[in-house]
């Protein structure tokens, strides 16, 4: 009986790094901006992310935008968020953010 030849060409499975750890975690709070103007947002963004790393260091939080399917023209709320996420002030606090896989908001993980 002839054993099994082993292929030498196999393919490694991709290796998720820290954003694959990012998706998959699971958040401790959520902000939820649907109806919210631009302004409002990033105001409200901006203090649940200080409030939050105050409280849930290194923890993922979900900030819920919507797609911007309601919205008249162009989706205003995940441009805001992106910005806000990558401001001076909340790069202190973000160690990392990701879309999340419905597209309708973002994960962020806490220094």
């Amino acid at each position: 009986m002839a054993g099994r030849k082993r292929r030498k060409d196999r393919k490694k499975h991709p290796e998720f790094g820290f954003f694959g750890d990012l998706l998959d975690a699971t958040p401790v709070a959520t902000l939820d901006l649907h109806g919210d103007t631009g302004e409002q947002a990033a105001r409200r963004v901006r203090d649940f992310l200080r409030t939050q790393a105050r409280v849930s260091p290194g923890q993922v939080v979900h900030i819920i935008t919507g797609r911007g399917l309601g919205s008249r023209g162009r989706p205003v709320l995940p441009g805001v968020v992106r910005r806000t996420l990558r401001s001076p002030e909340m790069k202190k606090l973000v160690g990392e953010s990701d879309r999340d896989l419905d597209d309708a908001g973002f994960l962020v993980r806490l220094r």
